[in-house]
């Protein structure tokens, strides 16, 4: 009986150390996603951002950096944004992350804006970010207005714009356009290069428009007025806010000098013309004094042929002396 009960526990041990090595495995596993996930899923937990242990286990597996899902989602829970079903839930984070979005910068842009009362919801502010635009910026400036240079002194050598009122007189000017982001537009509107050029044509326009350089030195106004009647932030990522004249001087009076240059033409022309006629008159001199020698030499042998003509008409009797005749 008692080899029996011997045999029986010595075939259970091997069940038992297998047993306990399972549990150990276990432990191990256990213990080792509580040390890595457990500090960020009780940080989510005491935040009420609700993000489950499962989940954060699964980031891992899928390469997503869960610290920044967890962080992202902790600072909306914080500013009253809606994390729930229909708000920023974990799977629309981890969605935007693999797409290659900027999480963080995404969900401060969203609060930037909640702050500033700017309708921007996760949708739109994500959209803005996988087109490659800076959402974060873009709220900023939306804000806190942004002035920009025309011409832009990063992108061109000149410093300012030349324009030519209609008495020709040269004006050099330089402004300051001072704009804000326009979110509803900003996918798929134009840059900043777009509103630099529209600008700086206008301000062209404007002042060729004066019929005196004078109007404009006396109201700069008139250009900005003129610049922002005609609409030129539409179809742009940009509103502008206002256009102000930073600097204006006087360059060349490029129509009198023109008007110089067309006299100097003018008269290069007329001599041209009176040299022509010289020439030609010259020429003309010339062939009639080649005709009166060509007459005078015809002249000179019609006067030849007189005397043979007369030694002709003695020698046929045609022809008497008056001595002969009795005179």
């Amino acid at each position: 009986m008692e080899s029996l009960l011997f045999a029986q526990a010595a075939n259970s041990l091997p069940l038992y150390f297998v047993a306990i090595i399972i549990a150990v495995f276990l432990g191990g596993i256990a213990l080792l996603i509580a040390l890595i996930y457990g500090p960020m899923w009780f940080q989510a937990y005491m935040s009420d951002a609700r993000v489950s242990l499962w989940s954060l286990i699964g980031m891992s597996l899928r390469q997503v950096n869960a610290r920044v899902l967890v962080q992202s989602k902790i600072m909306a829970m914080q500013a009253g944004i809606e994390t729930g079903r229909d708000g920023i839930t974990t799977r629309r984070l981890e969605a935007h992350y693999l797409a290659g979005g900027n999480v963080e910068r995404v969900i401060r842009a969203i609060i930037a804006a909640q702050r500033a009362d700017i309708d921007l919801d996760f949708d739109r502010a994500a959209a803005i970010d996988l087109a490659g635009r800076d959402v974060l910026e873009a709220v900023q400036t939306s804000v806190n207005p942004k002035v920009i240079d025309c011409p832009d002194l990063r992108k061109s050598d000149k410093t300012t714009l030349s324009a030519i009122a209609k008495n020709g007189v040269e004006l050099k000017v330089r402004t300051r356009v001072t704009v804000r982001t326009n979110i509803a537009q900003l996918i798929g509107g134009a840059t900043e290069e777009t509103i630099v050029a529209r600008v700086g044509e206008g301000i062209i326009t404007a002042i060729g428009s004066a019929q005196s350089h004078l109007e404009v030195m006396e109201n700069p106004d008139r250009i900005s007025k003129a610049v922002l009647a005609r609409g030129l932030d539409a179809q742009t990522a940009f509103e502008i806010v206002s256009i102000d004249i930073a600097d204006i001087d006087v360059g060349e009076n490029i129509g009198a000098r023109l008007q110089a240059d067309q006299a100097e033409a003018d008269m290069r022309v007329a001599r041209a013309k009176a040299e022509e006629r010289r020439a030609f008159a010259i020429a003309e001199e010339q062939e009639m004094r080649a005709n009166v020698v060509a007459n005078r030499s015809l002249v000179i042998l019609a006067e030849a042929e007189v005397p043979q003509a007369m030694a002709d008409a003695f020698k046929k009797g045609s022809l008497h002396s008056s001595a002969a005749n009795g005179v």
